[in-house]
């Protein structure tokens, strides 16, 4: 052991220097003792504090802001995540979680990025937690399964599908972290019958900002538990959750209906959803061939089991897709469900995956989406899109039960997610601009924003504006369990 009680895998330093803990005058990393230096804790995984496992955590899935961290924690425990949490706290020194999205066996990535897209995730010269040192799949068991917060929806949906379960809300690609997903809502296109990804949590374990280790239900400690779920990583970094499971499904009808007509595409899209007769409800907006306009495109999916086929005629009964604008495939329940992995690979290949993204996400009421659509598809364009798409389906409010996923009023709304790869030499500061003017219209017209997307230019009173009536408990949720305000800053929800 060392003169500051690190085990030696505690520690990489680089170049030889021993770094024994954190200078409270210079505010920096101390390689030697001193009157002004607090030692650093024991830890049984490691921390980073040179070097290339510090540069993989400068920028984050969007490229458009970059900001090294100090120090970058793997934990080999959750002992180590509160030591280094409280630590933090005495030091004030800003923490947040990065889920890095995904496996690199399973999907041949070079490098693993978090999907925030515009510094979310990291630290601003903080520690960054590389959730992929708490990654397991716990337990699957009848109806639920425990997992560690690093654990990706693609490994927990492998591992429910092998014992006859899958969870009930995907997002649409799999290589995210549970933990990720949680933290901002996880919406898919299960939505419309099940919620977010957040509304089917039973039990988090959490370490709040004071390095205390938590556990919190809808039945205990309710008040972290509800300001954890779709929270930012404002007051808490989950460690485990307990996610309800639902008995497997062997196939996927997949329905892909093309319409030109957009008051059309909104009519049918809202009594799918209003009749609930397709088990996922997405779409998207695309350029039509001759690229002179944009078509608008629902993905319906009706799962099945083999030898019992879905009734075809029933399930398109009363909609009006354009003539031939109507197509269906046959999939297993897992093809369907991995299905974004094949774009996502080609967007790796054509190298777009490491370029910049200024995604949108927003959420709008039934009431004005038309207004908001019209305006929005008259004034982007192809290139805006680059090698990405545009989803744009409806959800129902009912279904969404969790208190800081903040919506839209009115019973239907609709799912807004710009999800631009831009080609090389794009006007990508033009791109932020337009999310602004945007995300403005989308408010003056009811809507909210979802909170991956790159928003710049966010203020106190926007936040304040953005969570209404639920701001005073988001200000005191922050304050009870995150009191030196030094839990996920990129987020840029509370004043530093």
């Amino acid at each position: 052991m060392s003169r500051s009680g690190l085990s030696r895998r505690a520690l990489i330093a680089g170049a030889g220097a021993a770094v024994v803990g954190w200078n409270t005058a210079t505010r920096a990393w101390a390689t030697a003792p001193q009157a002004d230096v607090a030692e650093l804790p024991s830890l049984e995984g490691s921390m980073t504090l040179r070097g290339e496992g510090l540069e993989r955590f400068t920028s984050d899935f969007g490229h458009l802001v970059s900001a090294a961290p100090r120090a970058v924690l793997r934990p080999a425990s959750v002992r180590d995540v509160q030591r280094v949490v409280e630590f933090a706290r005495r030091h004030r020194i800003p923490v947040a979680v990065n889920g890095q999205s995904g496996d690199a066996a399973v999907v041949g990535q070079a490098g693993l990025e978090s999907h925030s897209s515009y510094g979310q995730a990291n630290p601003r010269g903080g520690i960054a937690v590389d959730a992929r040192g708490l990654d397991r799949v716990v337990s699957i068991r009848p109806g639920e399964a425990v997992v560690e917060a690093g654990a990706t929806w693609a490994r927990l949906t492998d591992a429910a599908l092998a014992q006859g379960w899958m969870p009930p809300v995907l997002t649409d690609y799999l290589h995210l972290s549970v933990g990720g997903t949680l933290s901002v809502g996880g919406i898919g296109g299960a939505v419309q019958h099940h919620g977010l990804q957040t509304d089917t949590v039973r039990e988090l374990e959490v370490v709040t900002g004071t390095g205390e280790l938590v556990t919190a239900s809808r039945e205990r400690n309710r008040e972290l538990f509800e300001a954890v779920l779709a929270g930012g990583g404002q007051v808490g970094i989950i460690v485990r959750a307990t996610l309800a499971l639902v008995p497997a499904r062997e196939c996927s009808t997949v329905f892909t209906l093309a319409y030109d007509d957009m008051d059309a595409y909104l009519s049918d899209q809202q009594k799918v959803l209003a009749d609930g007769r397709f088990d996922l409800q997405v779409g998207n907006v695309v350029r039509s061939a001759d690229g002179q306009r944009w078509r608008y495109t629902a993905e319906l999916v009706a799962y099945g089991d083999a030898g019992r086929p879905v009734d075809r005629q029933a399930l398109l009964a009363g909609l009006s897709p354009v003539a031939d604008g109507t197509s269906v495939v046959e999939q297993s329940w897992r093809e369907y469900a991995f299905r974004v992995d094949a774009f996502a690979g080609y967007l790796r290949a054509a190298g777009f995956w490491g370029l910049p993204k200024p995604w949108l996400s927003l959420f709008l009421p039934a009431s004005s989406v038309g207004v908001f659509m019209r305006e929005a598809a008259s004034s982007l364009t192809a290139a805006d899109l680059g090698a990405g798409l545009l989803l744009f389906y409806p959800y129902a409010r009912d279904r969404v039960r969790t208190p800081l996923a903040v919506l839209p009023q009115g019973e239907v709304g609709w799912h807004f997610d710009l999800l631009a790869f831009p080609a090389p030499g794009a006007d990508v500061a033009g791109m932020l601009e337009r999310n602004r003017r945007l995300y403005e219209r989308a408010v003056q017209l009811g809507g909210k924003r979802y909170l991956i997307g790159a928003v710049p230019g966010m203020t106190p009173a926007d936040w304040q504006r953005h969570y209404g009536a639920l701001w005073e408990r988001v200000e005191e949720a922050k304050r009870r369990f995150d009191p030196a305000g030094i839990l996920t800053p990129g987020q840029g929800i509370h004043s530093a």
